[in-house]
């Protein structure tokens, strides 16, 4: 074979064997090594269901468990005609007990905050007798003494003598004010004091309709007839004069009756007397 003709073999020879190559896939050098492609790359080269497999997926949010409903206490304790309060069960529960009521709040906040504070103190429940317009003046209030334990009570809506009103008066005066309370502590009064503790058949039938206790008092301590500054060991002493078991205490949202609750309930607790939680009162015939 001549040099031309080799030359020419060998030209052949190589680009067949370039063609090859190409054709060919390069199969990749097992190093011991694995090298994973990152996740953005993986997802992109998947098909759209393998993408969808490739996120990772966030948890399910496990809905919120709503807080229980306070069970309703049991009675203890059961109003007679005079106003006044005895054990459903003597065996069980002291006649040596009274209950604090306030009326006409709620209307001042540092008056409010000192009832409330003293009555933590003693571990003592109360009922604040409220009246609509205060109410609508200040939400936040009434709100506070709620939050902080303690029982509202209706007192009407204006604060007027219902037994001289006409039938459909005494009703918004005493609806509005369940409508009102419910719509800010999300349920209605179960307690009914008239002002003036003027009432009469009527407005007892209202009260009940509304499924509201009536109770005017059967111990006053007399602190409305006290003009400012006021003198708090009068509101003790009218208290202790009039002192008897089951006693229901009318007193009022004023300066002087909250400097002079400490002593009070600090004398009635030397005495033996404990405090009715309204809670724990029957109100239902």
């Amino acid at each position: 074979m001549t040099k031309a003709n080799l030359g020419t073999v060998c030209a052949v020879l190589a680009l067949t064997a370039l063609l090859t190559s190409c054709s060919s896939p390069t199969k990749a050098t097992n190093t011991g090594t694995s090298i994973e492609p990152s996740a953005s790359t993986a997802a992109a080269q998947s098909p759209p269901a393998a993408q969808a497999s490739a996120k990772t997926t966030a948890p399910a949010e496990t809905p919120a468990t709503p807080s229980p409903t306070p069970e309703a206490k049991t009675p203890l304790y059961k109003m007679t005609s005079a106003y006044r309060f005895v054990p459903l069960d003597e065996a069980k529960t002291s006649k040596k007990a009274v209950l604090l009521t306030f009326d006409d709040a709620p209307h001042n906040k540092e008056v409010i905050n000192s009832l409330l504070d003293t009555l933590d103190k003693h571990k003592a429940k109360a009922i604040f007798f409220v009246n609509g317009y205060r109410v609508k003046q200040h939400p936040e209030l009434l709100k506070l003494i709620h939050e902080r334990g303690q029982t509202i009570g209706n007192h009407s809506w204006d604060h007027v003598d219902l037994k001289k009103e006409e039938p459909a008066k005494v009703e918004s005066q005493i609806a509005d004010v369940q409508t009102e309370v419910k719509a800010l502590i999300g349920k209605e009064p179960l307690f009914f004091r008239p002002p003036y503790g003027s009432g009469g058949d009527a407005v007892k039938e209202t009260a009940k309709n509304h499924g509201m206790l009536f109770m005017t008092w059967s111990n006053g301590s007399l602190d409305w007839e006290q003009k400012s500054p006021g003198n708090p060991d009068k509101v003790v002493s009218n208290v202790l004069e009039q002192l008897h078991p089951g006693a229901n205490i009318l007193m009022h949202e004023l300066t002087w009756t909250a400097a002079a609750l400490d002593d009070l309930l600090t004398k009635l607790e030397e005495k033996g007397y404990t405090f009715i939680d309204p809670e724990t009162i029957k109100v239902t015939p």
